[in-house]
């Protein structure tokens, strides 16, 4: 039996778990004010006169302010001078005061008329009557039609150079939240494969993981919690009727929690009980494959130089090269922050620069059609040296977690 894997008990890991989440420091209100004068500086580059930014994370991470997308517009824009017009439905009028972190003009609109209307008068109220505005690229479909074709007198484009420009360059205090995430999901992940024995239904260690994320400081619990038993352990995003456990299974735990706002996402993979000579085969080249792409991740180099890198790895060892399986059958990673998947990308031909700030998952899954599928997957960011581990990745098949 690997070591850490099995022995213990719900109650004793449970009890072992304390909250980490003490010293957090949460985002300070001159930071979104920064990240403003940066989306600014963006947007003149851009020869955009504003910006709109959609309810949900774009909003939270420019405002602070915390609003689920719906079928009702709520958003803000963001102008040349910094200053901020919300757009709020009136009878929400308590309820966006409570969350609005940064200071602006609130403009409402009532159930029976058009917020895309009321878009385009606060841009006049402004004397800007035409030239280019950037509309949030995670807004709906029917939100950006609407707004468009309310106001033809604008040339929209798509906001996503302003906003990923500024999401991907993570600060110090969003490492550290991030830091901090990651260490809660490492010891959750820990205490998961301790408690694990034949039999086990996935169901069981689904809620094993979401308790303990709460008794580590995260109230909502897991964010996701993907765990896959033997065969099932081939496909990357789980299956419908999942297997108990049995006696030498490839185990494959994938999840994560949401702290201030961001996310962790960490996948442990092992054997319980005695692994075959494929199994080790195939978890070594999974680790000197996340190995060859976290060390091609230099400052200066391409996304999808990373990706390639990974791939050279198991071209060399006689699998695919491209998205056959057995092999890799995705991208090698993706970023994450306030968004479980964000830019930037480590997938094939991507020429984004990966410079300091970038954080970025490293998960070059291999997956044996019919068998077993392996991923380890842990995140870096980008230093001005290189990249940099948030947790380091798994030791062996026989210790996974290195104790």
């Amino acid at each position: 039996m690997a070591i850490g894997v099995g022995g213990s008990t719900i109650d004793i890991e449970l009890g072992k778990i304390q909250n980490m989440t003490l010293d957090v420091v949460p985002i300070a209100l001159l930071e979104y004010k920064q990240r403003i004068k940066k989306a600014v500086s963006l947007m003149k580059e851009q020869n955009c006169k504003a910006l709109y930014v959609n309810a949900g994370t774009n909003l939270y991470y420019f405002t602070g302010t915390k609003w689920n997308p719906s079928e009702r517009m709520v958003g803000a824009i963001i102008l040349e001078d910094e200053t901020v017009e919300y757009i709020v439905p009136k009878f929400e009028e308590g309820t966006f005061k409570t969350f609005m972190k940064i200071e602006g003009n609130l403009n409402f609109w009532e159930e029976h008329e058009s917020p895309s209307e009321l878009f385009g008068n606060i841009l006049k109220s402004k004397n800007i009557t035409d030239g280019t505005i950037a509309l949030d690229e995670s807004a709906a479909f029917f939100l950006i039609d609407a707004i468009s074709k309310a106001n033809s007198n604008f040339s929209f484009v798509n906001a996503q150079p302003i906003t990923a420009g500024c999401r991907m360059h993570k600060s110090a205090n969003e490492i550290a939240i991030i830091q901090k995430a990651k260490d809660i999901t490492m010891v959750v992940q820990k205490a998961a494969a301790s408690i694990l024995y034949p039999g086990i239904p996935v169901s069981t260690v689904v809620d094993f993981i979401h308790r303990a994320h709460i008794k580590a400081g995260i109230p909502s619990g897991s964010y996701f919690c993907i765990v896959l038993f033997g065969e099932d352990s081939q496909y990357p995003h789980g299956v419908t009727a999942p297997q108990n456990l049995v006696n030498n299974d490839v185990v494959l735990i994938d999840t994560g929690c949401r702290l201030e706002g961001y996310l962790s996402d960490i996948t442990r993979t092992y054997v319980y009980g005695t692994p075959s000579d494929e199994h080790r085969k195939i978890w070594n080249l999974e680790k000197a494959t996340q190995k060859a792409a976290f060390d091609a991740a230099q400052i200066g180099a391409t996304c999808g130089s990373v990706d390639d890198a990974a791939r050279k790895v198991l071209t060399e060892a006689g699998l695919s090269g491209d998205y056959e399986i057995p092999g890799l059958p995705h991208r090698v990673g993706h970023g994450t922050g306030l968004d479980i998947h964000e830019y930037p990308y480590l997938v094939r031909g991507n020429q984004t620069i990966l410079k300091e700030g970038m954080v970025v998952s490293n998960e070059p899954m291999i997956c044996m059609p019919g068998q077993f599928g392996i991923r380890h997957e842990d995140h870096f960011y980008m230093t001005a040296e290189g990249p940099k581990w948030f947790t380091e990745p798994m030791q062996s098949i026989d210790n996974p977690f290195g104790l």
